[in-house]
């Protein structure tokens, strides 16, 4: 017999909430993760709408809306201009919360569910298929069974890279830098700064905060000086971020396996697919995919064969789709200027006009990922 039913590689946000969701079956499951303590940056903000059904899926949904800012909409500029202007409906609502709060909160859940679930500082070196059982072998310590093993390790996967399978770039790609500081009178609304030096933007967060976000191709953004210089000369804001804040400056890039699955492991999440954080589409779309995934490992440890082929088709094809829309905001936050910058501006204009404004929407808060 296994140790466990199901052991997840990882807890981030989307191998806790799986964890949560077999749990609340009666599964039982384990989480290994390398770090001591939990992740404290940042890090994602938005919950669409499909990450909204994963996290009442979880039963923190209503502790999330709770907490949480409802964004409201938002407006892409250019040059001083509004070129579009959005407002969310009930249906299309966005809340915004801080990665590591949402972190809290599944890892409060998963306890109420299974004290013991969850593994602090237990970093896997090395995981196993032997037929009817995965084995996984943890750093200085014993090794562990179960009838399945979930690879939520994140976009540097040590098990993808073990298993041997494929990690391949899509497009989109491009370096930002961000910082959050204190800001109580811009609303509730996101602003979007199309401008022809580069992109920039600006998110409201709980507790009178605001995220900025500045492309920025030479990582020449990293202290306060050069980061609010950078921000009104494309904008015209002047920002006031003490001299000793130093934005974070990462990269947006967009891979993809070539496969989620190798016998009784699966890949779910980051490990599965990196989509450019642009968007905010990443960590719902691994919520999403673990909804599914939830189902399809309590049908699989029923049968002495499982298979995960429809959850495997489902969560690439999603993963395509959100790669899609990734790649399609990064381009029209691009540095352009002269004809391509009217003709740009004008495709964002059409998109915010009244036939085409709920579909936007639509597009942007993941209405059907």
């Amino acid at each position: 017999m296994p140790d466990h039913d199901v052991a997840i590689v990882g807890a981030g946000p989307v191998g806790l909430l799986l964890a949560c969701l077999l749990a609340q079956r009666g599964i039982d499951v384990a989480v290994f993760e390398a770090r001591d303590g939990a992740d404290e940056r940042s890090r994602a903000i938005g919950i669409h709408p499909p990450g909204q059904v994963a996290l009442d899926a979880a039963g923190i949904g209503d502790e999330a809306r709770g907490e949480a800012l409802v964004l409201e909409g938002g407006e892409v500029v250019c040059a001083g201009r509004v070129l579009a202007s959005l407002s969310f409906s009930e249906r299309q609502r966005v809340l915004i919360l801080p990665q590591h709060r949402t972190g809290e909160l599944l890892r409060g859940r998963l306890s109420e569910l299974s004290a013991d679930a969850l593994q602090l500082g237990r970093a896997v070196a090395g995981v196993r298929n032997e037929g009817t059982v995965v084995r996984l072998t943890l750093a200085q310590s014993n090794d562990v069974t179960a009838s399945v093993v979930v690879a939520a390790d994140g976009v540097r996967s040590g098990i993808r890279q073990e298993l041997g399978i494929a990690w391949s770039s899509r497009r989109g790609a491009g370096w930002y830098a961000m910082a959050d500081i204190q800001d109580v009178d811009r609303g509730r609304r996101a602003q979007l700064y199309c401008e022809a030096g580069g992109l920039v933007e600006s998110f409201p967060l709980p507790e009178g905060m605001r995220r900025w976000v500045a492309a920025d191709p030479e990582h020449a953004l990293g202290d306060a000086e050069s980061f609010m210089r950078a921000i009104r000369a494309r904008t015209g804001i002047h920002l006031d971020l003490a001299s000793e804040t130093r934005p974070t400056i990462f990269q947006a890039r967009q891979h993809q396996a070539s496969r989620l699955i190798d016998g009784r492991v699966v890949l779910v999440g980051d490990a599965a697919h990196e989509t450019s954080p642009i968007g905010g589409q990443g960590m719902n779309l691994g919520w999403a995919a673990a909804v599914d995934l939830a189902a399809a490992i309590e049908r699989a440890l029923r049968v002495e064969l499982p298979d995960f082929s429809d959850y495997e088709r489902r969560a690439l094809r999603a993963a395509a789709r959100a790669q899609r829309r990734s790649y399609f905001y990064m381009t029209m936050g691009r540095p352009v200027r002269g004809p391509v910058l009217h003709g740009r501006n004008a495709v964002i204009r059409m998109l915010g006009t009244a036939p085409l404004r709920g579909r936007t929407a639509d597009m942007i808060t993941m209405r059907g990922t």
